[in-house]
């Protein structure tokens, strides 16, 4: 007799017996006009049953592709199920993609079908329909806006759920015998990377390796179907299809999606998940309004949350992870938390969580001390599309702010001797590139080991510390470490500072674009009755030079007292007249910088860093709001930032 893991070998067979074991417990859960709506495992089942009949219905074969684009929706992760019952590949595409970036996901993929959210999802692969010749029918989640577009390939959800009611009352058993052929060999996705250093590659990923890792992963954590997640990160990215399909279909926890971007932190703090998972720049955000809300504060209130902070600061992590702390810091920290901590962490609706990660990114050691100073679980976790995310999990009674932990169960990490370079083996390590022999075979060995392309080091106990990618990590002109992620991260602790990018390989000093955050920065700015006409006049004002510059040498002065990094502080700086953008190229969809394209679109500028001038003058290419582009035309300034000698850390 077979296990129930073998018998559960796909998603759509784990969601069958979820339908069997749990048919009323909450499975989806979707904030729509200011109400939250609740689908049941056996509501999941039956529309993704009908669902997938209907394509069918419409074509579809085994092996076609069913591209996904638009906001976290339960009806889009539906399309998940439905695709793999009948044998489809599912291709999630980031929703805030521009049309060139569709295009190329769904020519490449050779997308027959493809799900849009709404009608701007619609209206974008309309425009770029001529560039992909594969798709046969268009299907919109929402009908607003639709009821004008009348092309006979054009269906609705619903349209296409009824055609595969008629066709499951005309062929009875057929979605059974269709469930039925998948093996757990077979291919689940393709996720596209973010293409950080040029075309993104269509990861290809079987159900093995996605159904292990969620139930490995489900395992360590001890998740069951009481606990809940709030699902709003991209459903591309290959973080949410582990949490929010894989985790969520082993486990049998409520899936939530937010009604807008713009309500997710209000959703969170009505739903209290129990479950978070949030990249770096969102933690990172959330602590730069936290700061902007105190600056508002009266001068009580500021010296009471700044005096339990450093309270927490101090003892904080040691009482979360029940190390011996003394009466009196305890007692304050018990007092902080009742005025404090407890009343903060309500209000970011943290207050049910019980284990939390960050990934997709490295997060400065100072953001996260913070957040698990607050007593929150806070866990970092290592791994890339190519391994379901699934490489190092940090381990509750030993979390270190330096390391992602070491190897997560069923996975292997090694080192390059020559290069440094990280190297797993992990029950997740993919398939290999859709359409893409010679990259596969240059990621991954023939005895499975697939490069990372970090650099990184294993601690004498077996847990791993990500330095930066490989590619990145360099050295000054004297030998010095430059290692330019690690600087950027310590920069953005400050509220102040959104992104950097730093130089310095094979240069004799380093220096560094900063990124203000507009927020944050107006808002300081307000206060001190300075005015301001846009990004770019901000940016420019020495008075906000001098914030930053403050941030910097305090960066600089950490960085004296690092026996591999005192001699890589910051020499000089200056403040780019527009934000770095996904639209413009300069960020991927994950929000990491493509370095290439910076250093290329702002050579001039880099060159002014490396330089005597005072000022650089730059003409670069903008993307609007509403779509249209233009050529920013700027004089910026460049400062010198005060660097320190090495110091010896204090023992």
């Amino acid at each position: 007799m077979k296990s129930e893991v073998q018998e559960c070998d796909t998603f759509p067979k784990l969601l069958l017996r979820n339908a069997r074991q749990r048919p009323d417990a909450p499975a989806f859960r979707e904030k729509e006009f200011g109400i939250w709506q609740t689908y049941s495992w056996k509501d999941v089942y039956e529309n993704a049953r009908a669902l997938a009949l209907g394509f069918s219905e419409l074509g579809v074969k085994r092996g076609d592709a069913i591209a996904i684009i638009g906001s976290n929706r339960p009806q889009l992760y539906w399309v998940f199920a439905a695709a793999q019952a009948v044998g489809a590949l599912p291709v999630p595409i980031y929703q805030d993609g521009v049309a060139e970036e569709v295009q190329y996901v769904l020519d490449h993929a050779e997308a027959k079908v493809v799900v849009a959210e709404d009608q701007e999802q619609v209206d974008k692969v309309l425009s770029i329909m001529d560039q992909c010749p594969t798709i046969t029918h268009l299907i919109y989640k929402e009908p607003r806006g639709m009821r004008h577009y009348t092309q006979p390939f054009i269906l609705s959800y619903e349209a296409v759920q009824e055609k595969g009611r008629a066709f499951d009352a005309a062929h009875p058993g057929f979605y059974e015998a269709e469930v039925d052929k998948a093996k757990g060999s077979d291919i689940a996705t393709i996720l596209y990377t973010s293409g950080t250093t040029g075309r993104p590659k269509g990861v290809m990923l079987s159900f093995d390796n996605m159904v292990t890792c969620g139930r490995l992963s489900v395992e360590f954590e001890n998740l069951t179907e009481k606990d809940k997640v709030l699902s709003y990160l991209p459903m591309a990215w290959v973080g949410d299809h582990l949490f929010s399909y894989s985790q969520a279909s082993q486990a049998g926890f409520s899936v939530n999606c937010p009604e807008s971007a713009e309500t997710v932190l209000t959703d969170l703090r009505e739903i209290g998940p129990t479950y978070y998972f949030a990249p770096p720049a969102i933690f990172e955000n959330m602590l730069t309004q936290m700061m902007i809300r105190i600056e508002d504060a009266s001068k009580i209130k500021q010296k009471m949350f700044h005096y339990f902070i450093d309270v927490a600061k101090r003892c904080g992590v040691q009482i979360l992870e029940g190390k011996p702390v003394s009466f009196l810091d305890r007692l304050l920290y018990t007092i902080g938390d009742f005025l404090v901590y407890g009343p903060l962490k309500n209000t970011l609706g943290f207050s049910e969580i019980r284990v939390a990660y960050t990934a997709g990114a490295p997060m400065g050691p100072e953001v996260f001390k913070f957040y698990r100073s607050l007593g929150l679980n806070l866990k970092q976790l290592y791994g890339q599309t190519e391994s379901c995310a699934y490489v190092c999990i940090q381990n509750d009674k030993d979390v270190r702010p330096d390391t992602v932990g070491p190897p997560a169960p069923g996975c292997e990490v090694k080192l390059d001797e020559t290069t440094g370079e990280v190297l797993y083996r992990s029950p997740g390590s993919f398939v290999g590139y859709y359409k893409n022999d010679e990259a596969t075979q240059e990621t991954k060995t023939t005895d499975g080991w697939v490069h990372t392309g970090d650099a990184g080091i294993m601690t004498d106990d077996g847990q791993l510390k990500i330095i930066d990618r490989a590619k990145d990590v360099g050295k000054l002109e004297d030998g010095t470490l430059f290692a330019p992620q690690y600087i950027e991260n310590k920069l953005k602790f400050f509220p102040s500072i959104s992104e950097a990018v730093c130089h310095g390989a094979d240069k004799d000093t380093v220096t560094a674009f900063i990124n203000i955050d507009l927020e944050a920065v107006g808002n300081w700015a307000e206060r001190r009755g300075i005015s301001y006409t846009s990004y770019q006049d901000l940016a420019n004002r020495d008075e906000v030079y001098s914030l930053v510059k403050e941030g910097v040498e305090q960066v600089n002065r950490d960085l004296a007292i690092d026996s591999e990094l005192a001699g890589a502080q910051i020499s000089r700086f200056l403040i780019l007249p527009k934000a770095l953008d996904a639209d413009d190229g300069e960020l991927t969809r994950t929000r990491k910088v493509r370095r290439r394209i910076v250093a290329e679109r702002y050579g001039t500028l880099i060159d002014a860093l490396f330089s005597n001038d005072e000022t650089a003058y730059i003409e670069s290419q903008m993307t609007f709001e509403d779509g249209r582009t233009g050529v920013l035309k700027a004089t910026v300034k460049v400062w010198d930032a005060e660097t320190y000698p090495a110091v010896r850390a204090a023992s």
